[in-house]
């Protein structure tokens, strides 16, 4: 694969993948009352030419808990066809590729990343994913800093086998902004990356940053109960907004002025945008949980959560997510009570675990992240199996993004996003061999061509390349 202008190219070959390109505006089936367009900037994402393809003799770890030894995966027009033990049949005219001693899994999925609003080279002039003008900016949407050319995306496919990974916007703000879903391909805009009827998420945070940064300016919020004043302030001004809205549906009259902020809090009380809630302490958790409860709405997943082990009952009861690092903490007071056994006791009391990166550097090892939380899982008691561990980076990322329908795990019917590793995924010295996004091969460690590299990298011509 040569330089994205030229890989892109290939888009317009490519066949077509299930998008929500068109534009449908939203509107009321009562009164037939027009109302804001919902998806200004719709996905042009179409999948790469694949071939059918089977992958036979691996250890397959499906992402949903189950595994087969001496296992089968066979992939067609996009999608999984079959996945099975050594007896799964392959239909005549495929690809076979011998994965004996080798593992198959479902792509990574990271469910916290900022690359393309964070790029490399991390100089001043690409840091777009901080909107640190106002400690509520809902209005602000990530995908309209992300730069398709970040040299980030490539690493994270051809090291840490990633194929969908969520965009969210810094944590210097209450309300942050939406996040985007994208698909790790290469494109000349972010449409071309961006994941089909993914739901939007709305980047929140608590704790630290937020009082840090507009304290330091003498404004709210200063303080912890600061945060969640102007939070529930915030939330009312919604649910006002919310009413007008559905008046202006069921009377009509003239619409109500449109507000951007409003209109993302209006989408996540309405159910169709999923908080992604940066938050570390588990008093800040639970305190977040009763105020979603007394706005109505619900928090889908809390991110760094170093001390969700704390409080794992209850975050099994209510339904929601942790996103984690195995091991990064102490670094600021609200994550001093961080644990490197944090994943796994989450996992253990029947929660949600998902191990993220948040980091440009740790998107290309997250494999080996989990597999750091597995075994000290292992260490204190408890016995975690491979193959359920790999749910942490595979369909639970997918739930809390609400894409599990269609991503996530090695499933009939589901998109074709596969790794084939040249060992247990979960070792330090495991390799992406070949990874496929919708069953087009997108990397290949043994072709060079099959390394995708942006425009950015070839960089500029030297004298002696002048010709």
């Amino acid at each position: 694969m040569r330089a994205l202008g030229v890989v892109a190219a290939g888009l317009a070959l490519a066949a077509c993948a299930t998008t929500n390109g068109e534009r449908a505006t939203a509107s009321s089936a009562s009164a037939g009352r027009a109302l804001p367009d919902k998806n200004p900037f719709p996905s042009t994402y179409r999948a790469y030419p694949g071939r059918p393809t089977a992958v036979r003799g691996a250890t397959v770890f499906d992402g949903e808990g189950r595994r087969y030894d001496g296992g089968v995966v066979v992939f067609s027009g996009g999608e999984i066809v079959a996945v099975g033990g050594a007896d799964t049949p392959i239909p005549e005219g495929v690809e076979v590729i011998d994965g004996a001693g080798k593992f198959v899994t479902p792509g990574v999925i990271d469910i916290h990343s900022h690359l393309g609003d964070y790029p490399s080279p991390g100089v001043p002039a690409h840091s777009d994913g901080n909107e640190a003008t106002s400690p509520v900016t809902p209005q602000v949407w990530a995908e309209h800093s992300v730069w398709p050319q970040d040299p980030g995306f490539a690493r994270a496919l051809a090291n840490g086998g990633v194929t969908t990974l969520q965009i969210l916007p810094g944590s210097a703000n209450l309300f942050g902004g939406r996040s985007v879903t994208l698909k790790n391909v290469p494109a000349r805009t972010m449409q071309g990356m961006k994941f089909p009827g993914a739901p939007y998420g709305l980047k929140m945070a608590c704790g630290e940053n937020p009082k840090r940064v507009y304290g330091a300016r003498n404004t709210l919020p200063a303080t912890r109960m600061g945060n969640i004043a102007l939070d529930r302030q915030t939330w009312a001004k919604a649910q006002a907004y919310q009413r007008k809205w559905r008046k202006y549906a069921e009377d009509g009259g003239d619409p109500p002025d449109r507000d951007l902020a409003m209109e993302t809090l209006a989408g996540v009380l309405d159910g169709e945008i999923l908080i992604q809630n940066h938050c570390y302490r588990a008093d800040e958790m639970a305190n977040v949980i009763d105020m979603a409860k007394e706005f109505g709405y619900k928090v889908t997943a809390f991110h760094h959560a170093v001390e969700s082990y704390k409080i794992a009952d209850l975050l099994a009861k209510e339904g929601i997510c942790s996103a984690m690092w195995a091991d990064w903490y102490g670094f600021k007071m609200e994550s001093y009570d961080g644990v490197p056994e944090n994943i796994p006791l989450v996992h253990n009391a029947g929660a949600c675990a998902i191990v993220h990166s948040d980091d440009a550097n740790g998107i290309q090892r997250l494999n080996q992240e989990a597999g750091k939380a597995l075994a000290d899982g292992r260490r204190m008691g408890i016995r975690i199996p491979d193959e359920i561990a790999w749910t942490w980076l595979a369909i639970n990322p997918a739930r809390a993004m609400g894409i599990a329908d269609r991503t996530g795990s090695l499933a009939p019917g589901k998109m074709a996003d596969v790794v084939l590793w040249n060992a247990n995924p979960f070792s330090v010295y495991a390799r992406p061999e070949r990874v496929w996004i919708d069953g087009a091969l997108m990397f290949d460690a043994a072709d060079p061509a099959r390394r995708p590299v942006s425009d950015f990298e070839l960089g500029q011509p030297g004298e002696g390349d002048v010709k």
